[in-house]
């Protein structure tokens, strides 16, 4: 599902990014892009990263991976 509707990122994306080390919605901007155009996303990020964060390894199922 898509997470950021201006830059076009999703879910997966953003798991995929925690995966390789994202911990921060900074980092994820720097990275990805999400929520930096209008910000309204940057809410539902927060949540994806803190759940995804700690999850660890185990970041796709517990974030939901394939519900997309």
């Amino acid at each position: 599902m898509y997470i950021c509707i201006c830059n076009a990122v999703t879910e997966r994306e953003i798991e995929g990014a925690v995966q390789l080390g994202c911990r921060t919605l900074s980092d994820l901007q720097r990275d990805l892009g999400v929520a930096s155009c209008c910000g309204k996303c940057a809410p539902d990020t927060r949540k994806l990263l803190r759940r995804c964060t700690k999850a660890g390894a185990g970041c796709a199922a517990a974030c939901g991976a394939g519900d997309d």
